[in-house]
């Protein structure tokens, strides 16, 4: 239910993925792995059969007692008791879905642009999507958001978000020092022939570079220091308040930004120096009339 998100691993069915085998064992061996929040897609089916699938998914992950998202369909989350559903862009507004859905399920939506996930936030997503980040089947065709995108919503971004697209074990360390802190795999998981051995890296990887997170405190000149952007303890090599909002994009966007708790105007982000173990916070401004 709605409020439950606290997950890392987040991991999306693709049955295409491994012919020959059940979703069901697929997924379990994913949840046995550490993936801690799963979402039924498949878009190629009749709803009646969509309805029993995630029937059946729906018993698996109650079992190991982690949220079940339907993509694209409320009325089938709703049916089977699932606790949320992930809307597309092109799918019906985040307002008409929390009308259907209830105020206790979650709703995540897609996102690949700035733009995008800063309407998602206002709108009352309860998560959001950030990718593809690299080129993937699951999206055919669209043009990958690459980490510039991530460190985008890192530094922005307050709701939880999940980068995705194209992620695997050999890629994750560069989208987490890209700023996420949430990974979501479709092939690289359900695809393989140890779904548990390939969740138990990604999950060790997030969960390594919490650690060290948490403890760092300077690294050498030439590797930067870390400082902690929107509650996301980030590496930099910017040494004021404004090539740390370069380094994330945002020139020309209407943030303001605070540094250690105090309100900093934009004209003296360059002269507002940055020290290891800073606290950043920079706050998408949307004026009123």
């Amino acid at each position: 239910m709605r409020g439950k998100l606290d997950f890392k691993l987040y991991v999306i069915t693709g049955e295409n993925y491994h012919p020959g085998r059940g979703m069901l064992e697929v997924m379990e061996a994913a949840l046995k792995g550490g993936a801690d929040i799963v979402q039924l897609r498949d878009k190629d089916i009749s709803k009646r059969d969509l309805l029993e699938k995630a029937t059946r998914l729906k018993d698996l992950t109650a079992k190991y007692n982690v949220p079940l998202i339907v993509n694209d369909h409320p009325d089938v989350a709703l049916a089977v008791g699932a606790d949320g559903v992930h809307l597309g862009q092109d799918d019906m507004p985040i307002a008409v879905a929390r009308q259907i859905m209830g105020p206790d399920r979650i709703i995540g939506i897609s996102t690949h642009r700035i733009e995008q996930a800063r309407e998602a936030e206002e709108a009352g997503a309860d998560y959001i999507g950030v990718g593809p980040v690299y080129a993937t089947g699951t999206k055919p065709g669209r043009q990958p958001v690459t980490t510039a995108y991530v460190s985008q919503v890192a530094a922005e971004i307050r709701i939880p978000w999940v980068a995705i697209g194209g992620i695997t074990p050999d890629n994750a360390i560069e989208v987490l020092n890209a700023g996420a802190s949430r990974l979501c795999a479709v092939s690289a998981v359900v695809g393989s022939e140890d779904p548990e051995a390939v969740c138990r890296r990604l999950k060790a990887l997030i969960e390594a570079l919490d650690r060290s997170a948490a403890h760092a405190t300077v690294e050498s000149e030439a590797s930067g220091m870390f400082v902690t952007v929107n509650g996301r303890r980030s590496r930099t090599r910017a040494s004021t308040l404004l090539e740390l909002a370069e380094q994330y994009e945002l020139q020309g966007r209407r943030v303001v930004a605070e540094l250690d708790g105090e309100f900093v105007p934009r004209r003296s982000w360059g002269e507002a120096p940055l020290r290891s173990g800073a606290t950043v916070e920079f706050v998408h401004f949307v004026g009123g009339g």
